[in-house]
């Protein structure tokens, strides 16, 4: 089933200002005709007045009115008629229904509801009142927050994990008749695609890793690569959603964390490694300047120094160049031998 779009429906206002025009008319003629006489025409005269009064209202039902980046898809008796698109005043058959199966859902998005305990006791105390819903269906940009995951990275690692989708409905036709609510349909999608991309990466950099699946170990990280790991989420659920009419426009991480049961051994082993960086690079630069320090003393002939006495030199520079604190100095008075 594809979409299709009424158009040229839009006199609204002229079809209100009729209605109005053909129950005042009804109404002069009945107060006219009354005790006149029994003549047959004005019998007929007065009983189409009475029905039209009774029964005029029902011309009005098929007034619709709506704004920029709204849809109303419409159904006769079960069988879709078309869309409404654009803004405007519109009359259509007043027996034509609007479908909207969604129209009840209420989604941690924009452009619906907070998803709070308040908004949550608004929206039943409105359905328990008996507020009609409203059919119409936002073509406008939205975005879906859904709620943090707790995922296992590829190398078995539990995370935590959130997606922020920007979407928007591009076939309405599909989103209303295609599944039974687009809504749902849209934030289940976006479960399992965050579930199946997350699980190929690991949280970082780690070794022999394929994240392509191209057979080669590569540097592809969930930490490091967030905008490659959002574009294949992103890419993932338009293809489950794309019979659903609705266009993935962009995901993004919002959230990205290690589960709190492993969290602070990871930030130990983060620190660690941390540790590790910076003692590699002190010691790279100890050895450099005792390396200076002894070709400097060699060139300008201070003092010739044996093997042994090297050794103590390359030793004690050390200490002091790789030491964690201030090395205390010993004041030699006596001979260097």
């Amino acid at each position: 089933m594809t979409e299709k779009v009424i158009s040229g429906r839009k006199n609204g206002m002229g079809m209100l200002m009729l209605t109005i025009a053909l129950y005042i008319a009804a109404l002069v003629l009945l107060i006219a005709t009354a005790g006149v006489g029994e003549d047959f025409g004005l019998n007929m005269i007065r009983v189409v007045c009475i029905l039209w009064l009774s029964l005029g209202w029902i011309m009005t039902l098929g007034l619709k009115v709506l704004k920029p980046q709204e849809a109303l898809v419409l159904t006769l008796f079960g069988r879709y008629k078309g869309t409404l698109k654009g803004d405007g005043f519109y009359w259509v058959n007043p027996f034509c229904t609007a479908v909207n199966p969604a129209a009840a859902t209420k989604l941690r998005q924009s452009g619906d509801v907070g998803g709070d305990d308040t908004d949550a006791m608004a929206f039943k105390a409105a359905m328990t009142a008996g507020t009609p819903l409203n059919k119409k269906i936002s073509l406008k940009m939205m975005t879906l927050n859904n709620n943090k995951q707790k995922i296992n990275d590829c190398l078995g690692n539990p995370v935590e994990i959130g997606i922020a989708v920007i979407w928007r409905v591009v076939d309405t036709a599909k989103a209303v008749f295609y599944v039974d609510n687009y809504k749902e349909y849209l934030s289940l999608q976006c479960d399992t695609a965050l579930r199946n991309i997350v699980r190929l990466y690991p949280y970082d950099v780690a070794e022999n890793v394929d994240t392509t699946g191209d057979g080669i170990a590569d540097e592809g990280s969930l930490r490091g690569s967030s905008e490659i790991v959002a574009k294949r989420i992103r890419d993932e659920i338009q293809d489950k959603v794309k019979n659903a009419g609705i266009e993935i426009i962009e995901a993004r991480i919002t959230y990205l964390a290690y589960a709190p049961e492993i969290a602070a051994a990871m930030l130990q082993r983060q620190q660690a490694s941390a540790v590790v960086d910076a003692r590699k690079l002190i010691v790279d630069g100890a050895v450099g300047m005792v390396e200076m320090a002894l070709e400097q003393l060699s060139e300008k002939n201070v003092v010739e120094l044996d093997d042994e006495r090297k050794a103590a030199m390359v030793s004690n520079l050390l200490v002091v160049l790789c030491g964690n604190h201030d090395a205390q100095p010993v004041v030699n008075s006596g001979s260097l031998y």
